[in-house]
């Protein structure tokens, strides 16, 4: 497979409610991403995790934590960061 159809494989956001209740305002957003290098996939990961929180008209707070992987062979690296409207 060409190297540009790899790295059009995956780009996600999602977010996940938090239910605190100081926190009731907040949720953790992610990102996700999937491309032909760890470097690339931490920084698709981590725009998709700003467009999910722009999109939603949140605003972030705290730092952002990132994991990657290759369990499929390919690099995958998830971004996450809290979120508050």
């Amino acid at each position: 497979m060409k190297a540009w159809k790899l790295m059009a494989l995956s780009a996600a956001a999602f977010a996940a409610v938090s239910a605190s209740g100081a926190q009731a305002g907040c949720v953790k957003a992610g990102g996700e991403a999937t491309m032909v290098t760890e470097d690339l996939a931490k920084f698709m990961a981590e725009a998709a995790l700003k467009n999910s929180i722009a999109a939603h008209g949140w605003k972030a707070a705290g730092p952002v934590s990132m994991k990657c992987d290759a369990a499929n062979g390919l690099p995958h690296c998830l971004a996450r960061r809290k979120a508050c409207s």
